[in-house]
């Protein structure tokens, strides 16, 4: 993979990725890699790292359309090797382009967010058969909170960010809760001795309420412009 250094940004940020750009298939694809480091525990519906652990990094990658190998999981690892990262981290994938990611910060939180919505729908539909292979998702979300979370307000924080992007979705007058693989990830500090640890993520305390605004705002600006 070529590194492309980001722009010069002001001020310390938690979410700083590199730019990453890899020919696969004849075809030039671009990765965001935020290394993290030890002390983050990441809640995260992706392929790749999934579930509620300590986690040092997330990779966001992008794939081709029509995407469809049967080992994401496997893709993902090897992508993250030939990036240099070590240890456990997170995985996403998505089709969308993520050379401009969408971005939000409200009062230490922070997210970025990667969205194509060509394929989008609500989350509740008639039956429909399975599909073997699914789709890359085309709305990643990765957040970070510079405080501990408890277990169950990291899963609430998942929760928020979700609500979040839907009212994202709707505030853009898309008519629909996502796209059919949607992923998200949210990070927050690992507990230490005699710190706090925050109970609640939900939209209306301190922390969700902070992560739901960063995440709106990440969404809408990650949307493509009306076409």
């Amino acid at each position: 993979m070529t590194v492309v250094p980001p722009p010069p940004r002001g001020g310390a940020r938690l979410l700083e990725p590199r730019c990453l750009t890899r020919l696969e298939d004849g075809e030039r694809l671009r990765a965001l890699l935020w290394e993290a480091g030890p002390g983050w525990r990441m809640a995260s519906s992706a392929v790749l790292g999934g579930g509620l652990a300590e986690r040092a990094w997330v990779l966001n990658a992008q794939v081709a359309h029509g995407y469809r190998r049967t080992d994401p999981a496997a893709h993902l690892a090897r992508l993250a090797r030939d990036a240099g990262v070590s240890g456990r981290g997170v995985g996403l994938m998505t089709a969308a382009d993520i050379r401009a990611p969408g971005r939000g910060h409200d009062g230490g939180a922070e997210a970025l967010a990667t969205a194509g919505v060509a394929v989008r729908g609500w989350a509740a539909v008639p039956h429909e058969s399975p599909v073997a292979v699914p789709a890359p998702g085309t709305i990643n979300i990765v957040a970070a909170v510079p405080v501990a979370l408890g277990d169950a307000a990291l899963v609430n924080a998942v929760i928020t960010a979700t609500e979040a992007k839907v009212q994202a979705l709707l505030d853009a007058g898309l008519d629909c809760s996502g796209t059919p693989t949607d992923a998200v990830c949210v990070a927050a500090r690992t507990p230490r001795p005699g710190a706090q640890v925050h109970a609640f993520a939900g939209p209306r305390s301190e922390w969700g309420a902070r992560l739901a605004r960063a995440v709106h705002r990440a969404v809408l600006t990650a949307l493509p412009a009306p076409g």
